[in-house]
């Protein structure tokens, strides 16, 4: 079983470790989970939420349908501790709310089945409204003239991998498409 992180906080500005920079496994572009992590820990831990994996990846822990009506607001844990915490989530209304108490017990387990510790102990519901979620709005493309296509295609055509380079020209044409 894994074991908790072993510091409650993110290390202060100008300590050795953070002015190290994220590790590279190989040799390589750097995943952007190791860059965001660090930049979006001190934002989160405000609010009690210093597990941001748990907010990005709410729908994957408890599932779609539960997402849409259920969402976490604030993680506290013991003093010195990184295990045992209680999680604040919010439900619209009381029906959900008795739900939500009948399913703890598994909601719990997937939380800390997703984390690999038992980093959650209790839920704290409360009742609010949720927020709205908002279609993303539509981006409108243009079709591209002739000497746009040629000019994009031009642009990538020594790039010798056939899969990089077909992702390259996409990219182009996307991005040219959104212009004025």
């Amino acid at each position: 079983m894994a074991q908790p992180p072993e510091s409650p906080r993110p290390p202060r500005r100008g300590s050795p470790s953070a002015q190290q920079e994220p590790r590279r496994m190989a040799r390589g572009p750097l995943a952007i989970g190791a860059v965001a992590a660090p930049l979006t820990r001190p934002l989160l831990g405000r609010r009690g939420l210093a597990e941001g994996d748990l907010i990005a990846r709410w729908d994957t822990i408890v599932g779609p349908l539960m997402a849409s009506y259920v969402l976490p607001e604030q993680v506290r844990f013991p003093k010195g501790q990184r295990d045992g915490g209680e999680l604040t989530i919010r439900v619209p209304s009381g029906p959900f709310a008795v739900q939500i108490q009948h399913d703890a017990p598994a909601l719990l387990q997937r939380i800390n089945g997703y984390f690999g510790y038992p980093a959650i102990a209790r839920l704290k519901i409360i009742q609010a409204p949720l927020p709205i979620k908002r279609p993303p709005r539509e981006v409108r493309q243009r079709a591209l003239r002739p000497s746009e296509v040629a000019e994009i295609t031009a642009t990538v055509a020594e790039i010798p991998d056939d899969d990089l380079r077909a992702a390259l020209e996409r990219l182009g044409r996307s991005m040219r498409s959104r212009q004025s």
